[in-house]
């Protein structure tokens, strides 16, 4: 520290001593904007002990949340990946309890999503019909989380939630379809090393995007590290890009899509009276009879289908769409979903959503030919997922990092697919490789009728596709609910799922 007394018994010229002040402030400055620099960004992991009470039963568990380091074999550090672990307490034999990674999609998602709506001890309240509750909004004990079947880890992958490159200018190297499957399971590998629980039943749960992950991940894990798995969760799946993309000259979405336009026809009463009575899962069966029959065939005759033909193709998509037949035949018996949102409640000022078609939003432009945003995003969720999420890291658990919570980023794009440069995405090929080096992998997929992003139909044609030899084919599990692309909002949803998993793990 300067002795300023020196200034007092040694006198100097002015000139002199403005210089040796500008000086010491300058390095009093320089060292406070250093130790602002050097302060601390990523969170050391810190753990806690909490109890939830889940279908009565109270689950004692210890929650951990911090940073864990990417680093290269020669120790330097790449990356810091946010991880959230709940792990159950008062267990004889940790090693043997099952632990399962989360994950959600985007590209872009932080595991935000299945954290707070479905898996962990805390949820984000929501009225029993899936719609928000509010402002400010708030969480609440989930008694219908799954931390009693199994430990949970929620990972964000790079640039989402805290995670970060070390150097945000090489940020790029994670952000592509191979590079995100190699980091988040670079992580995993970490986190089972460092917890000592490879001995542990291992499972995968993704949702959206993360269904893509997790299929890829599965072959990654065994053919990288010898990490087989017990299981692969795949919720709202897309493991075929070509399913769902409305591309000049692919006709195989409008066939995949029909029987959710069906279902969100039926749940609009939109239907003639005499399917509009009828259970929803027989409209639903009907409209895949349709679909892979008559109307694959009409789509395939393309510009040749006349007459009759089409009079009776174009009548029966009428009667299981909702759509007016005249708008059918101006889209050339072609229903692109992004119109669809936009048109089939146009007539009554609304636009139905695409996550979950069964939320409905003003319409702003009616004239609009396009959705002009998602009801069952932006008002439904976002703002009550993002609040609760910022809350809960922060006062009850005690993270510290300065740094913004990405929720849904775009900062990951453009996405490198160059993977799969002159053709559709598909991890389809990935999942059945590591089903057959594995055999006893079991692959459960869930599905909402009302899921206008991934399809039910478009993940049954998937499956059915991938050539599965028949002594694999069991090992999959479909399951359907009354409810769109993040099911567990509709609380009769989130139940059953409950009831579904613990049928899984058993």
């Amino acid at each position: 520290m300067f002795d300023y007394s020196l200034l007092i018994r040694y006198p100097m010229p002015f000139a002199l001593l403005a210089i040796l002040f500008a000086v010491i402030f300058s390095s009093g400055v320089h060292a406070a904007d250093s130790a602002s620099a050097k302060a601390p960004v990523f969170q050391q992991p810190t753990s806690m002990r909490q109890s939830v009470s889940i279908g009565g039963t109270t689950v004692d568990y210890t929650v951990t949340a911090g940073h864990m380091a990417l680093v290269k074999e020669d120790g330097t550090e790449r990356a810091k990946v946010f991880f959230i672990a709940y792990t159950r307490n008062g267990v004889p034999d940790a090693s043997k309890r099952p632990i399962t990674f989360s994950f959600n999609g985007g590209p872009g998602s932080s595991s935000v999503w299945l954290h707070l709506g479905v898996l962990g001890p805390r949820r984000v309240a929501m009225n029993d019909d899936g719609s928000p509750l509010p402002p400010p909004f708030a969480l609440v004990n989930n008694d219908q989380s799954w931390l009693d079947l199994t430990d949970l880890v929620f990972i964000d992958p790079v640039s989402t939630g805290f995670s970060r490159a070390l150097d945000e200018k090489d940020a790029k190297q994670f952000h592509g379809i191979q590079q995100d499957v190699e980091s988040v399971g670079e992580f995993i590998h970490r986190w089972m090393s460092t917890n000592h629980r490879w001995a542990s039943p291992k499972y995968l749960i993704g949702e959206s995007y993360g269904t893509t992950r997790a299929s890829a991940l599965a072959d990654h894990l065994q053919g990288r590290y010898g990490m087989a798995l017990n299981g692969v969760i795949l919720v709202s799946a897309v493991l075929q890009f070509q399913t769902l993309s409305f591309d000049d000259g692919n006709d195989l979405p409008y066939a995949l899509f029909l029987p959710s336009y069906a279902a969100t026809a039926w749940y609009h009463k939109r239907l003639p009276s005499s399917m509009q009575g009828m259970p929803l899962e027989t409209v639903v069966e009907q409209a895949r009879q349709f679909a892979a029959t008559t109307y694959t065939t009409a789509l395939m005759k393309g510009s040749r289908l006349t007459g009759d033909e089409r009079t009776s193709v174009r009548r029966t998509l009428a009667s299981l769409t909702g759509l007016s037949e005249e708008y059918l035949e101006r889209s050339d018996l072609r229903p692109n979903i992004h119109r669809l949102t936009q048109e089939l409640l146009r007539a009554e000022g609304k636009t139905i959503g695409r996550f979950d078609s069964r939320y409905t939003g003003i319409m702003t432009q009616p004239l609009s030919e396009w959705q002009e945003r998602d009801p069952s995003y932006v008002p439904t969720i976002l703002g009550a997922y993002s609040t609760c999420i910022n809350d809960y890291l922060r006062r009850e658990l005690n993270v510290t990092t300065t740094l913004p919570y990405e929720v849904l980023t775009g900062k990951v794009w453009p996405w490198d697919y160059s993977s799969f440069q002159n053709e559709y995405v598909s991890v389809a090929p990935r999942l059945k490789s590591a089903m057959a080096s594995n055999p006893d992998l079991r692959v459960w997929v869930l599905n909402g009728y009302y899921d206008l992003a991934t399809p039910f139909y478009a993940t049954e044609y998937t499956f059915s596709h991938m050539g599965l030899p028949p002594a694999l084919q069991s090992n999959v599990t479909m399951t359907y609910y009354h409810a769109g692309h993040m099911m567990y909002l509709l609380k009769s949803e989130l139940v059953r799922m409950k009831e579904d998993a613990r049928l899984y793990f058993r």
